[in-house]
């Protein structure tokens, strides 16, 4: 498994009505979290995208276990279990400062040849850059 943390602080314009993060704003997280573990490999969104790939989300789940409020610090552990095939998956724990599990996720991308839009298999600097944890 390889794994990296962020942390977060919460802004009173990601909250909702009641006071909690809006659930939407879920998903901006995990991108934080994702783009930060590929950025810890020597990685980048930017350096895939001028390799001539796409990474779509194909599938994103979250379980809501505690709330989060306004100005909450939170750490988001992001992590990969498996090596990637045509499709990685990021996995995810959200925790207060306390160290309370707040919520926990799974989003699955796939990478796609920017030209024909198929889906294809990672380029070999992803794969090398994981083969040593996974």
């Amino acid at each position: 498994m390889y794994s990296n943390e962020v942390t977060l602080r919460v802004r009173y314009g990601e909250t909702d009505q009641m006071g909690y993060v809006y659930y939407g704003n879920y998903a901006q997280y995990y991108e934080v979290g994702r783009v930060e573990l590929l950025r810890s490999l020597g990685l980048s969104y930017k350096s895939l995208e001028e390799m001539g790939y796409e990474l779509p989300v194909l599938s994103f789940n979250i379980e809501y276990l505690k709330p989060v409020y306004y100005d909450d610090k939170i750490v988001l552990k992001t992590s990969i279990r498996s090596m990637p095939t045509s499709k990685i998956i990021f996995n995810y724990e959200c925790y207060s400062e306390k160290n309370i599990l707040l919520n926990k996720g799974c989003v699955t991308l796939v990478f796609v040849d920017s030209k024909t839009k198929k889906a294809c298999r990672p380029p070999k600097i992803v794969l090398d850059s994981l083969k040593e944890y996974l």
